[in-house]
């Protein structure tokens, strides 16, 4: 793997808060389904409602890619604030940091981006001398407070905020670079949907380890850890969930409901419990792993195309990107 000739150590480019409206409200409906509440929030039309990122006062972020923005909804009263993040943005992934701030790949200006949750003031730190268009779409915060990206152009990266050092790698294999996730045990693990692979990524060297997953030109597409630090993959091609245990290199797989599933995202609960998005069927799926179980929880709504799922305990999230709604699912009590 050859090195990329890329170190940024210079400050991040800083711009004052643009809020694209006055602060709104989205509209709310309820469902139930299984014995599963499920909260549908109307947000902004033509933001293209994608990634999700949920904080710790019970609010979200969610990424409006297709008008350039960082939106935070909050749901106890459908309160709404878009952020505009700069001229061609395009956010893809979202993950709230240890500061407590937003954390982005906005890959139209192709640069990790940083939104503050106090002011909303927005830092970008561009892949200046990298590749122009890295198609930045993943990213995590590993123990020490790195930040891990991936490029579906094909470069994987990190980024250190004390020092605001920046580093991208050629990924094996090229283009494909997608889905990334932090274990329990405090390893950093990404998936290839072009490249159909696993791979952990030395924390010193930033080399990847390719782990070939069991079915051939699977397109591995996102990828979530479990509370044992078991991998959960998301395969576009197969229609599978697949799981890797690092433990004894052990592989599992499971084929979704339907004749022609399209497995997009994963997501992996507080309770172990797999949550899945499969465009084929329009649907949001729960894979229970001790009794090989799938529950289906199809959208009200054609072309829902939820494409990353994230949540906090009792609840499941995910942004419907093709229905410009935030889809929230609530687990029942026990």
């Amino acid at each position: 793997m050859r090195r990329r000739h890329l170190l940024v150590l210079s400050a991040g480019t800083l711009a004052a808060p643009s809020l694209l409206t006055s602060p709104a409200r989205a509209a709310v409906e309820t469902r139930e389904l299984h014995g599963y509440r499920i909260r549908t929030f109307n947000v902004r039309p033509g933001s293209g409602s994608r990634d999700v990122a949920c904080n710790a006062d019970g609010t979200v972020w969610f990424c409006g890619q297709r008008d350039g923005t960082l939106n935070l909804l909050d749901p106890r009263d459908g309160g709404l604030k878009a952020i505009d993040l700069g001229p061609g943005a395009a956010p893809h992934g979202v993950v709230v940091g240890p500061d407590g701030a937003a954390w982005v790949t906005e890959g139209g200006q192709n640069a990790i981006a940083r939104v503050d949750p106090k002011d909303h003031r927005v830092r970008l730190w561009k892949l200046n001398g990298g590749p122009s268009h890295a198609n930045l779409n993943t990213l995590v915060f590993d123990r020490q407070g790195t930040l891990w990206f991936t490029g579906q152009g094909g470069v994987i990266g990190r980024f250190e905020p004390k020092t605001e050092k920046m580093q991208v790698w050629d990924a094996p294999r090229g283009y494909g670079p997608y889905g990334i996730a932090l274990t329990p045990q405090g390893t950093v693990w990404y998936v290839s949907l072009a490249g159909n692979y696993l791979a952990q990524i030395d924390l010193v060297s930033g080399a990847p380890r390719i782990v070939e997953p069991p079915t051939p030109q699977q397109g591995a597409r996102r990828v979530w850890s479990d509370s044992q630090g078991r991998l959960w993959i998301s395969e576009w091609n197969s229609g599978n969930v697949s799981m890797h245990d690092p433990r004894d290199g052990s592989w599992k797989k499971w084929k979704l409901p339907g004749g022609r599933p399209r497995c997009y995202s994963v997501y992996v609960d507080d309770h172990d419990g797999v949550w899945l998005t499969d465009f084929s069927s329009n649907a949001i799926m729960r894979f229970d792993p001790k009794a090989e179980t799938f529950l289906s929880f199809p959208s009200d709504k054609p072309g829902a195309n939820v494409r990353q799922m994230a949540g906090r305990p009792g609840e499941a999230w995910g942004g419907e990107s093709g229905t410009n709604r935030i889809v929230v699912i609530d687990q029942p009590q026990a």
